[in-house]
């Protein structure tokens, strides 16, 4: 049998996105001296490299740029601080806490580190796992896939698409079908409307006419070799009606790509589904971190890049003092109609200061003038007004409560204020 080729790092990183990269030329700048990088695709940057529409970069890199000129750029500086990259190389399993066996050309590789950052991302729910009655044909995929095919290999995947979902995602799969010259019959949503941002649905209401079916969900899918049309239900009257195409993109509905997580026995968020993690991005696991879209799918990449250079600081501050607390780990839990937020624990009297000084979280309704209120026990410790809120849109609450925690482990409860 051959044997694995043994490798030490200092920091293993599993992701090159803005999150991994991000941190990893911090880490460098910082003074770790080996810093290696890992990723199962082709080529380094993530999934900006597929996103040709503008809007990188105006957070971390104070300008604005396509999806391509975003990844390259945060190839480019990691490299140039002394980063190791390792493309087409795959984590498959732990060999132990600090180890993990990875493939790639090179054959079999156990890497051992005295920190591992997972910025393993997320991905969108594929059809299966919808559990949507009817054939299996060609003809259906994801807003990921759709742009690769599309912006990595040159090709054009049908002649008539409809698009599932109506989330900012959904419009950027829209405005690549019709670049492509494939026609969109129709967006549908299960939403009363769209969860888009009002110059995107605008936009695409009157330049492309588009209509936007609501409170509808796919029920049946027909074809043979390829799809020939879908039925779609009424979520709120049961009718069905019947709409033709050859195309079929599932777009949004975001899962942490949490498999790696879940195989070193990390402890999972029962509301993200990604791992738990407190204000300094520290998992279950000593010397774990994770960073990313991985415990927030999904935010924008400028987002994931500054949780990455924050996560290299508390990673620094861990190899040089080996501090991993395990007491006073208070779990924040919210309540319906929120869905989750990020981070999930906090340890008090600890650093307390969060990535981007606020939590991000998510509703899955939509809800008019709204208060959070943050409670720890019968303590009230926040309220904090919104004008709306929308699904699959984050939302960001505010921090400086922490300080007022109590170092009792009562958890906190995150809900909507009563009336």
């Amino acid at each position: 049998m051959i044997q694995p080729q043994q490798i030490n790092t200092d920091v293993l990183i599993i992701g090159a996105g803005p999150a991994g990269l991000a941190a990893a030329t911090q880490l460098r700048k910082l003074g770790v001296e080996k810093v290696l990088v890992v990723d199962r695709e082709s080529q380094a940057g993530g999934i900006p490299r597929h996103c040709y529409h503008t809007g990188f970069g105006w957070f971390d890199l104070r300008r604005l740029l396509n999806g391509p000129s975003y990844a390259q750029i945060n190839v480019r500086r990691a490299e140039q601080a002394g980063v190791e990259i390792a493309t087409e190389t795959t984590a498959q399993h732990w060999t132990d806490d600090h180890s993990l066996q990875v493939t790639s050309p090179d054959g079999l590789k156990n890497i051992t580190a005295n920190a591992i950052l997972l910025t393993t991302g997320c991905r969108e729910r594929p059809r299966a796992a919808k559990l949507i009655p009817g054939s299996r044909p060609c003809g259906i995929y994801n807003t990921g896939s759709l742009q690769q095919l599309i912006y990595l290999k040159k090709l054009k995947i049908g002649k008539k698409a409809i698009v599932v979902g109506a989330e900012h995602v959904s419009y950027s799969a829209l405005h690549t079908l019709r670049s492509s010259g494939t026609e969109v019959a129709a967006m549908i949503t299960e939403h009363g409307q769209h969860q888009t941002y009002l110059p995107f649905y605008w936009g695409t209401r009157f330049y492309y006419r588009t209509p936007l079916l609501t409170n509808y969900k796919v029920s049946y899918i027909h074809g043979i070799n390829r799809v020939e049309a879908i039925e779609i239900t009424s979520t709120q009257t049961g009718e069905k009606k019947q709409l033709e195409c050859d195309t079929l993109i599932f777009t949004g509905d975001w899962i942490p790509d949490h498999d790696l997580a879940r195989k070193g026995n990390i402890t999972l968020n029962k509301y993200t589904k990604g791992p738990e993690i407190d204000q300094n991005l520290r998992t279950s696991k000593q010397g774990i971190f994770a960073a990313g879209n991985l415990l927030h799918g999904v935010e924008k990449a400028d987002t994931a890049a500054l949780e990455g250079k924050h996560v290299a600081d508390c990673i620094v501050s861990y190899l040089s003092t080996n501090f991993w607390p395990t007491n006073n780990r208070i779990l924040i839990e919210v309540n319906t109609p929120l869905v989750w937020i990020s981070p999930n624990i906090i340890v008090p009297e600890y650093n307390t200061q969060l990535p981007l000084n606020h939590f991000t979280f998510r509703t899955a309704e939509f809800l008019g003038k709204t208060t959070i209120e943050v409670r720890q026990g019968e303590k009230p410790l926040h309220s904090q007004f919104f004008r709306k809120l929308i699904p699959n849109r984050w939302f960001h609450l505010d921090s400086h409560w922490v300080s007022q925690l109590s170092p009792k482990q009562d958890n906190i409860k995150i809900q909507i204020q009563s009336a």
